[in-house]
């Protein structure tokens, strides 16, 4: 077997008509990808909020911590005797929920169709909050209070997770959204 060297001006050889086809197609789709990222962001339904804030992760924490003593209904245990506080805000109500090494809290209990503001942010390290089952994902961000409108359309049990790796205990880390009617 012999390696054959590649001949000087090869770049100068006219393309082949498949080649020419893909190159158009590919041209094609760059078009439109450019053109449908920005019009999604502008004209879709499915963007979140814009609204965000910078506070200290001190003062989210007490933003919270007033919050659940407000609204706190009850109490969850974990299988490992871990306790959660269960919060019930009033329709259209801020509510707070904070990420922190290895957990969300507080627990919330929602009402299906009934607006809120739900204000997230992180105390310690960046986290990713994905509601489960459905296919939400944002980022808790230390220093930052990100504000989204959310109105539950479905009674259910939701779940959320880490989805950002946040330490040794990361995948421990779940908290619940609960919509009743």
């Amino acid at each position: 077997m012999s390696i054959t060297p590649i001949p000087h001006g090869w770049w100068k050889a006219p393309l082949h008509k498949e080649e020419k086809i893909w190159i158009a197609i590919a041209i094609v789709w760059c078009l439109l990808i450019t053109i449908a990222m920005p019009a999604a962001h502008i004209f879709g339904s499915q963007n979140s909020s814009q609204e965000y804030y910078t506070i200290y992760e001190k003062d989210f924490w007490t933003l919270q911590e007033a919050f659940t003593a407000k609204y706190k209904v009850g109490v969850e245990t974990t299988e490992d005797g871990e306790e959660w506080d269960v919060v019930e805000p009033p329709p259209g109500e801020d509510i707070f929920l904070m990420g922190s090494q290895w957990r969300w809290d507080p627990i919330l209990k929602l009402k299906v169709g009934e607006p809120y503001r739900l204000h997230l942010s992180s105390v310690d390290v960046l986290h990713g909050m994905s509601i489960h089952p459905i296919n939400m994902n944002f980022e808790a961000v230390p220093g930052w209070d990100y504000v989204l409108t959310i109105t539950p359309t479905k009674a259910e049990v939701y779940h959320i997770i880490c989805n950002e790796f946040c330490g040794i205990d990361h995948s421990a880390m779940i908290g619940k959204i609960i919509v009743v009617e």
